[in-house]
């Protein structure tokens, strides 16, 4: 017959069993990381400008590129998806944005309406800290170009817009611009010259400098030109883009 203490112990075994049932097995330690670092690489791809309109994503292949599993893509893909990175197709896949100039056009009319606000909230606002904050990125900008990091420095450019929306303290004004700039980021990569690009940083001083000067309307202007101007090397790059080309040349 078994005893008290045996009894206990079975009974104790058992509950140590049910418990061990009961806690879900631990995720890999590396699986966040792993995620990351795909979704940097292919951001990066993309940001690169090597990536053409329209090119697919094939999960296989990016797979055995990227040493991951098809999983780790799939959720990868569908990240940017949201985001608006990517084109995602059902029973298709994931392919590179091919906006039409229109398109183009409507994501910038969009930043213009939305950056105004944002100039308007900031003008005579900004702290020396917060003042500080901006020339320290645009510094960041500067060493990414001048290093030729040329997806570091689109990033950055759009980081600078974004660091403006954060300090007017609206999350939703800010989770909105994020989903514009994802789209006009894209944008610089495919179509704007590396040189032309440069520019950026600049630009962005004469912001900063704006927000603190004594005109709402020269800060206004100042910040619309600069959306203005990268929209026109935009616009004008995906025109020639998109141009047949001159086949008697090309075969002379």
């Amino acid at each position: 017959m078994p005893t008290a203490r045996s009894r206990t112990s079975t009974a104790s075994s058992a509950s140590s069993a049910r418990a061990a049932r009961d806690v879900p097995a631990e995720a890999p330690a590396d699986s966040i990381s792993v995620d990351e670092r795909v979704y940097a690489a292919v951001s990066k791809a993309l940001l690169s400008g090597k990536l053409r309109p329209g090119t697919p994503l094939r999960e296989r292949a990016l797979a055995e590129a990227l040493g991951c599993t098809r999983g780790a893509i799939r959720k990868v893909l569908a990240r940017l998806g949201m985001e608006k990175r990517l084109v995602l197709e059902h029973n298709r896949g994931a392919f590179v944005p091919n906006p039409s100039i229109e398109d183009m056009r409507g994501i910038y009319r969009a930043r213009r309406i939305v950056e105004a606000g944002v100039v308007t909230t900031l003008f005579g606002q900004l702290s020396r800290e917060q003042s500080a904050a901006l020339r320290k990125h645009v510094q960041a900008e500067q060493r990414a170009f001048k290093e030729g990091r040329r997806e570091d420095a689109i990033r950055q450019a759009g980081e600078f817009h974004l660091l403006l929306a954060r300090m007017t303290g609206s999350e939703e004004l800010l989770s909105y611009l994020q989903r514009l700039i994802a789209n006009t980021e894209l944008y610089k990569a495919l179509y704007d010259t590396a040189e032309a690009a440069s520019c950026a940083p600049r630009e962005h001083e004469q912001i900063i400098e704006a927000l603190s000067g004594a005109s709402l309307a020269r800060a206004l202007a100042v910040a619309l030109e600069h959306l203005d101007e990268l929209e026109q090397r935009v616009i004008a790059g995906a025109g020639a883009a998109q141009q047949a080309p001159d086949l008697a040349s090309l075969f002379a």
